[in-house]
């Protein structure tokens, strides 16, 4: 993965002084870099069916969708408010400078659907957790948790005992 990693652009002070922000638009633009990052997704998709896939918004969006078209699954976006147009669950959870809420149509996910979770980064882990809640809350099942990025250093992956976590790449600092 050390060729993906390469890719990642790091930018520091952003969003604000002090956060090291590791960029992922370097990595898509780049067409082979891309194609790597899905197919290493791909094979990191835990064993057994899986119903759905499950983007967080908005980078998730950009690995779940492929995925799910990978392994003949349908594709769930997870959002912030006011963004989906039918009836949705939501939960609130918190981040490490405030509080956030994140959506899902309520139909989306039925009872013993088995869901994976897509996202660009793991981090502390506050929104991949809220994002179980939420497809816990209406009958899911979560096949597993998978992330381009992880931050381990942050400790993120600790909120996920008993749930499969993998991720491509790892910063220890």
């Amino acid at each position: 993965m050390e060729h993906l990693r390469n890719l990642i652009r790091e930018v520091p002070d952003f969003p604000k002084p002090g956060i090291n922000f590791y960029d992922i638009t370097t990595l898509l633009i780049d067409p082979t870099g891309l194609k790597n990052t899905i197919d290493a997704l791909v094979g990191e998709i835990p064993p057994g069916h899986i119903d759905t896939v499950i983007g967080v918004e908005s980078r998730g969006f950009i690995f779940a969708t492929p995925l799910a078209y990978q392994i003949n699954a349908g594709f769930i976006p997870v959002r912030k408010p006011k963004k989906l147009p039918s009836e949705t669950v939501s939960v609130s959870y918190e981040l490490e400078y405030g509080t956030d809420t994140l959506e899902m149509h309520k139909d989306a996910v039925g009872d013993g659907h088995r869901v994976l979770i897509v996202d660009d980064l793991l981090a502390t882990g506050g929104t991949a957790r809220a994002v179980i809640d939420l497809v816990e809350s209406v009958g899911g099942t979560v096949a597993g948790l998978l992330f381009v990025v992880e931050l381990d250093f942050l400790g993120g992956r600790s909120k996920f005992d008993g749930y499969d976590v993998r991720s491509l790449i790892h910063y220890d600092s």
